[in-house]
């Protein structure tokens, strides 16, 4: 009789997300003496959320006035998830309050399945209450689902958004390039604090 293998899913999601992360750091660490790229780094990220936001607007007219209300909004304009079987994605972002950027964030996350190819999405995750916004400011690595439940916003045909979902004390959008998508889940992923 054999005997079956006992490492968890988790395991084997943990070590994705760790591989995901080495690949990314490779591609995106710069040398602290380089104010100049410090600098490029973060207004690259600043413009790539300004135009997530304008495209959030576009698709879900009804979203800019949840923004408004947000007291602080996180967005990653560019999540890059690239799977072969074991899947990872990374991305870089800026928490905004008061329509002023407060600080720039990574997102990592893993997953397990038969599939295959790279894709880019946007995330943008809304603050409602001080109190949601207070516990992700004072954490030190933040999961959705560990530490806080995301509600994902439903979009209706003419392009508002559901009233239970906009009384959550945390809404989130997934867009791509053929607008929201919807069915996807950000359980799971992790969000720190990182220094552009």
């Amino acid at each position: 009789m054999q005997k079956k293998s006992s490492f968890p899913a988790k395991g084997l999601a943990a070590i994705a997300v760790a591989m995901a992360s080495l690949t990314f750091a490779g591609c995106t660490t710069t040398l602290p003496a380089h104010d100049a790229s410090s600098k490029t780094g973060r207004s690259e990220v600043d413009a790539g959320v300004d135009a997530t936001l304008s495209k959030l607007y576009q698709t879900a007219p009804s979203s800019r006035e949840l923004v408004s209300r947000a007291k602080g909004v996180l967005v990653f304009p560019a999540v890059l998830q690239a799977s072969f079987v074991l899947g990872a994605e990374y991305g870089k972002g800026a928490l905004r309050v008061g329509n002023r950027t407060e600080g720039y964030y990574s997102t990592t996350a893993g997953s397990i399945g038969f599939q295959a190819g790279a894709q880019s999405k946007a995330i943008i995750l809304l603050f409602m209450t001080q109190d949601s916004l207070d516990k992700f400011r004072n954490s030190n690595g933040w999961t959705v689902g560990a530490d806080a439940t995301v509600a994902l916003a439903n979009i209706g045909a003419n392009g508002s958004i559901d009233t239970n979902t906009a009384q959550q004390p945390i809404i989130g959008f997934i867009t791509t390039n053929a607008g929201l998508i919807a069915g996807v889940s950000l359980q799971g992923a992790k969000i720190s604090k990182i220094t552009l």
